[in-house]
């Protein structure tokens, strides 16, 4: 029987993908797709059932609509997805079946638009709904996205969450933990001019005012081609905009918010650094008894929470920073202070000290985190101070992951050599020595 279903889909998926696919259907339009009986971790089922087919004004590649269902923790999702090319452009995350709340409002068909907007039309080519207006990661050409809307991904495997917010003032991408939230990278426009909506056009991300006027613009396009999309990575969470490359045949970034991997709030796991070599060295954080409390995949442990100065003491870290923002800060207090101010806040495990400057000692400042991440070597000498929560009477050492044990080994062996080589010489020293010794003695008598 699982073997029948699998048949079925693919001459489904043959039937549709080879078919007359244009960029409208009907009410009454009805595909089907046929899923294992038995849950099949992994299992993808795609019909492509649309696609934006005048060839005469649409830019390689195409949209095209698919009804896809994905294996999910146990169940099957099922949803409508915009595909520009290869690349998944919608599709609602553990959400079984689709509703847009258009019953009774005389919607006549689907369509896919030139823009790859996916909207629903009544008889006078009215639209009742959009998805333009429910963005998840991706934005497209031509889609406006108004002030207090945002963009969302998921990284796998944490549950963290990063977001590309549009706010009054500027644009920003977050760091979402629970309830806590951390910019790590913003674009503001000058003047402190606000914004009502931002808009992907062909040269950037453009930025308006009320009366839809640009009043800012990130450029990406450097290159001929025009922009195609801009996107929120879900595995690094940094912004990307991009274009269709002819060459390649492939979609690359024409602008990305951060170029380096240690701008990336989670490039390192947490209690990780980001050193200069782009590599991640753990903090190794041991008590008196050799024991390992925290390293690259920990957190301090909670017990320690609430218990006072006695039981835990803030550690400073040589030379590094945290690349999130928006902690909440204190002005004008010593290292110290700030220290302390970590230290009797329950929630509080890890602190940024900014030294004041010689023209304004009082300018010092101290931001308090709830979240240990986004950790980075920076050079000597730039007056920050970054500090840890730990039990109390522990030490720390780098642990860098990239010394293979293949090294060590190397290392053991070379310096066991030198040692075997000292010994055999101070031993044929000492004998040599004594033969000496004796020689003249027998010459003597």
């Amino acid at each position: 029987m699982k073997l029948y279903l699998y048949i079925i889909l693919i001459l489904i998926l043959v039937m549709i993908n080879h078919g007359s696919c244009d960029s409208t259907i009907h009410v009454g339009h009805r595909v089907s797709l046929a899923i294992p009986l038995e849950y099949n971790d992994g299992f993808i089922g795609r019909a492509f059932l649309m696609d934006y087919g005048d060839d005469t004004k649409q830019i390689e590649p195409s949209f095209r609509v698919a009804l896809s269902t994905e294996a999910n923790k146990g169940k099957y999702s099922c949803s409508l997805e915009v595909f520009l090319g290869d690349v998944k452009l919608k599709g609602p995350k553990n959400r079984i079946g689709w509703r847009t709340g258009t019953s009774g409002q005389g919607v006549e068909r689907l369509q896919i638009l030139r823009t790859g907007n996916l909207v629903l039309l009544d008889v006078l080519n009215q639209i009742k709904w959009q998805s333009f207006n429910f963005p998840t990661d991706v934005m497209l050409w031509g889609q406006r996205l108004d002030v207090s809307t945002w963009l969302t991904s998921f990284p796998r495997n944490t549950t963290s969450f990063y977001t590309f917010e549009i706010l009054y003032n500027k644009v920003a991408l977050y760091l979402n933990s629970g309830r806590l939230k951390y910019s790590y990278w913003e674009f503001k426009p000058s003047k402190n001019r606000n914004i009502t909506f931002v808009e992907l056009g062909s040269n950037g991300l453009e930025l308006f005012d009320d009366k839809h006027k640009k009043i800012a613009q990130i450029i990406a396009s450097w290159k001929v081609q025009p922009v195609r999309f801009l996107a929120l990575g879900n595995r690094t969470g940094n912004l990307g905009i991009y274009f269709y490359s002819s060459t390649t045949r492939k979609f690359e970034a024409s602008f990305q918010a951060l170029n380096t991997t240690c701008d990336l709030p989670l490039a390192c796991k947490p209690y990780g650094i980001c050193t200069f070599s782009n590599s991640c060295s753990c903090i190794g954080l041991l008590t008196k008894k050799s024991h390992m409390v925290s390293d690259c995949n920990e957190r301090v442990p909670s017990r320690f929470c609430g218990g006072g100065t006695t039981q835990v003491e803030m550690l400073e870290l040589n030379d590094v920073v945290t690349v999130l923002k928006d902690a909440p800060k204190r002005i004008n207090v010593t290292k110290t202070t700030c220290a302390n101010l970590c230290l009797n806040d329950c929630k509080c495990v890890a602190a940024l000290h900014s030294y004041g400057n010689y023209d304004d000692p009082s300018s010092e400042q101290c931001s308090l985190y709830y979240l240990v991440a986004g950790i980075k070597q920076v050079e000597k000498g730039l007056g920050l101070s970054y500090m840890v929560k730990v039990p109390k009477g522990t030490s720390y050492h780098h642990n860098n992951p990239s010394v293979k044990k293949w090294v060590l080994i190397v290392v053991g062996v070379v310096d066991g050599l030198i040692i075997i080589l000292v010994l055999g010489g101070l031993v044929y020293y000492l004998v040599h020595k004594r033969r000496n010794n004796l020689q003249g003695t027998n010459n003597d008598t």
